[in-house]
């Protein structure tokens, strides 16, 4: 799948459309999915299972779905479905309070 953002489609929407040939293109509006390019002569199947992976993305991303249940859905395999998650600059692990917690413990239980 081939990812741009809004401002590089503005610039040549020609290349996203060649891409869609291939697979669908995701638009993204800042970090967001904001649409997708299907191109209309693939037939309904093709285009179901190229769009699972952008549709296990996103779910992903919004805290829809586990990266368990993302890669089932997505009908790729753990690896792959995590090269495609760093491809569109989806972080798997997010960071929060308790993370930066558990992490200043690690390091102090490191250092003794």
């Amino acid at each position: 799948m081939f990812a741009t953002n809004i401002r590089n489609l503005k610039k040549n929407p020609s290349l996203a459309l060649r891409q869609a040939e291939e697979s669908p293109v995701l638009v993204l509006k800042g970090d967001e999915p904001h649409a997708l390019i299907v191109h209309l002569d693939k037939s309904f199947a093709a285009t179901e299972q190229s769009l699972k992976p952008a549709l296990a993305a996103t779910l992903f991303k919004d805290g829809t779905l586990s990266l368990g249940a993302a890669v089932r859905l997505s009908g790729m395999d753990m690896p792959a479905f995590l090269r495609h998650l760093g491809e569109l600059g989806i972080d798997v692990v997010g960071f929060d309070e308790t993370t930066r917690h558990d992490a200043a413990n690690l390091d102090q239980w490191l250092v003794s």
